[in-house]
């Protein structure tokens, strides 16, 4: 009666449960996505399939797997699972765990995976706490991070580990998790239906966020009233206080989002061009799509009006690379409103495009010997690179000579503007063109 009495008990407890934690894979062959780390023959299975002892850093985004994993590993291996919150833990409890693990191992030879979530956010002296057992493989170490851990983890730790990168769910990951959850009986099992809008909304809003994407499930089919009940995209709309973004990444909803984005930004409405970037980012759009066109818009139609401006472009796509979503939506915004207030001009691009279109007519011409490499043997004796003279030894950097090919010495591509910083450009330019040509 006691072991049936607890049996119910656990599955009640089980039904209590958050969707997310009910629907944690139980094995490998049940993760979905990060096929690179999972396929025969990786570094992951090897170490599961021959039940080795290990340290493990995974690396990546949030709802990723990161935790799923260390619980299959765990649940694969046969081994206690001891979970430890780098956010609330200290010295302390890193040590009574590892004692512990020490004395398993000792009376009855098990081992224990020491799973330690957001390790990122221990310092120094909490990862020390780490090494004996790691060194000593006292315990089976896992560690998970959504912070770079060549940044935030010690190397003594992390060249003992070895490091595994998760990816991003894509879409058809997250909306084979959202089926899987309608269908088992550990989810909703098959309680409520999921109406195809529905479905693409809540894969929207995961941005590749299994986890996140099971929260707004659950909290929708709480709203759904009685049996085989649907969950629509108003229901998901409800549970999640967020609106639908009509907004179809394939049709043309994306393409005018994003030609409106650019325009914006091109006629200088800071406003405009920020709402049409809030669109794409709560539609789930792509920030590393959005930012490859904000750093085409600082050469395109920005240059050398304002220089700084592709600096900034760069330094946001790079900040989205490094921190992603959602707080790399502030640095996008703040390349946008520098790109929408800075001055304009589209110089660069018709200076380039006018090059490449003689180079397409075949107006290439021989490049003058002067400038002609001299380095290799023989060259010399060709001829190549007698009476070139070396600028730096001129006053001013400058000195008379050819350098374009000799049928395109008067062609003109760069024509700057007056705008902002391209003024300077275009005095200093004229001067230079005026002395270089003989005007």
């Amino acid at each position: 009666m006691e072991s049936l009495f607890d049996s119910a008990a656990e599955e009640a407890h089980r039904g209590q449960e958050p969707l997310a934690v009910r629907m944690r894979p139980r094995s490998l062959e049940e993760v979905i996505g990060q096929r690179h780390l999972l396929g025969p023959g990786t570094p992951l299975r090897r170490l599961v399939e021959s039940d080795a002892p290990m340290s493990l850093f995974l690396w990546g985004p949030p709802g990723t797997g990161k935790t799923t994993l260390a619980y299959v590993v765990a649940g694969a291996t046969k081994r206690r699972f001891v979970e430890i919150s780098a956010v609330s833990a200290g010295v302390k409890d890193v040590r009574a765990a590892i004692d512990q693990a020490r004395r398993e191992l000792g009376m009855s030879g098990r081992q224990t995976v020491l799973f330690v979530d957001e390790v990122h956010r221990f310092n120094k002296a909490q990862q020390d706490a780490l090494l004996p057992a790691v060194e000593n493989r006292w315990v089976t170490f896992i560690g998970a991070t959504t912070e770079n851990p060549f940044f935030s983890v010690i190397s003594p730790l992390l060249s003992r580990s070895l490091l595994l990168t998760l990816e991003p769910l894509t879409e058809d990951d997250v909306r084979t998790v959202l089926e899987r959850a309608v269908a088992d009986p550990r989810g909703l099992g098959g309680r409520v239906t999921l109406h195809p809008d529905a479905l693409d909304q809540l894969v929207r809003l995961a941005g590749g966020d299994a986890r996140r994407s099971l929260t707004y499930l659950e909290a929708a089919a709480m709203l759904t009233d009685g049996a085989a009940a649907e969950v629509t995209i108003e229901v998901v709309e409800k549970a999640v206080d967020k609106a639908a973004v009509r907004y179809d990444r394939q049709g043309d909803q994306h393409y005018d989002v994003v030609s409106a984005f650019i325009k914006s930004m091109r006629g200088s409405d800071a406003d405009a061009a920020l709402h049409y970037l809030a669109r794409m980012v709560e539609a789930g759009e792509d920030p590393r799509f959005i930012a490859r066109r904000i750093v085409i818009f600082a050469s395109e139609d920005v240059g050398m009006a304002d220089p700084t401006c592709l600096q900034v472009a760069v330094a946001a796509a790079q900040a989205v690379e490094f921190i992603g979503l959602p707080e790399g939506r502030i640095n996008l915004a703040q390349a946008v409103i520098h790109c929408a207030l800075a001055p304009k001009s589209n110089a660069v691009v018709k200076a380039i495009g006018a090059a490449s279109d003689d180079v397409r007519r075949g107006m290439v011409g021989r490049v003058p010997g002067h400038l002609r490499d001299a380095h290799y043997p023989g060259a010399k004796k060709l001829g190549h690179g007698r009476g070139y003279q070396y600028p730096h030894d001129f006053e001013h950097g400058l000195v008379r000579q050819d350098y374009a090919p000799e049928e395109l010495r008067e062609r003109r591509y760069y024509e700057p503007t007056t705008h902002g910083a391209e003024a300077r450009f275009a005095e200093r330019w004229a001067k230079i063109r005026s002395f270089l040509r003989g005007g």
